[in-house]
């Protein structure tokens, strides 16, 4: 967002309210004198809250990029931290310090994902918990980094029942097999062989034509063959 389009975006919040706070003093000057400072008080905080917040929103877009730009080339290091020579933020900052914002909020799901590239699970963990899942497609990626993390922690069972979770999140022929299948392994290593057999059977019956088809036909029998 441009510097001109940012000062536009606060000029216009701040006519929109004061033009209202004006036309409510000439129709209600009794009321305002009445109750004084605390009208006065709401009004000014509320401009000056939508304000700060497309200033926010402004600047936590800008310093995302940034930090997308050093994802892209690898530098995790930087991404995650920012650069304090070039006056730049990562992940971790933006997420800690812009919450609020859409861009805050992704800076949540980058950081889950760079922890757990570099095998820092718990710290992926915290953050993977903050993201706001969008609904759809877009929402799957992120259910099942979560569901990554908690196998990578040995939490098995939660593991599994957060990959039923994202197949299910948004139901199709790709993305639904592939996660009921990553769920029947992590049952499987949890032990729970009749449920990840359950999920094989789901994957062999309502999904014959998705890539994970023959894989799940093969732990199913060396699953059954086992009991």
């Amino acid at each position: 967002m441009s510097k001109l389009k940012h000062d536009e975006m606060e000029q216009d919040v701040l006519i929109e309210y004061s033009t209202r706070f004006l036309y409510f003093y000439r129709n209600n000057k009794g009321v305002v004198w009445g109750t004084g400072i605390g009208i006065v008080l709401a009004v000014g905080l509320t401009i000056g809250y939508f304000v700060h917040t497309a200033q926010q929103t402004a600047e936590a877009e800008e310093l995302l990029g940034t930090a997308e730009e050093y994802l892209m080339q690898g530098e995790y290091d930087r991404a995650l931290y920012g650069d304090e020579e070039a006056f730049t933020l990562g992940f971790i900052q933006i997420a800690d310090n812009y919450s609020r914002t859409p861009s805050g909020n992704l800076a949540n799901y980058y950081s889950a994902a760079v922890l757990y590239e570099i095998e820092e699970y718990e710290e992926a963990l915290h953050y993977i918990v903050r993201f706001r899942v969008p609904d759809g497609i877009t929402g799957v990626g992120p259910i099942s980094l979560h569901a990554a993390i908690l196998a990578e922690l040995e939490r098995y069972v939660e593991a599994a029942e957060m990959f039923v979770e994202a197949a299910y999140w948004d139901e199709n022929d790709t993305t639904t097999p592939y996660n009921l299948y990553e769920a029947a392994i992590a049952y499987q290593t949890a032990g729970n062989i009749e449920e990840a057999v359950s999920l094989l059977e789901t994957i062999i019956d309502e999904y014959p034509d998705s890539d994970i088809f023959s894989g799940a036909q093969r732990l199913k029998g060396r699953l059954t063959a086992r009991n």
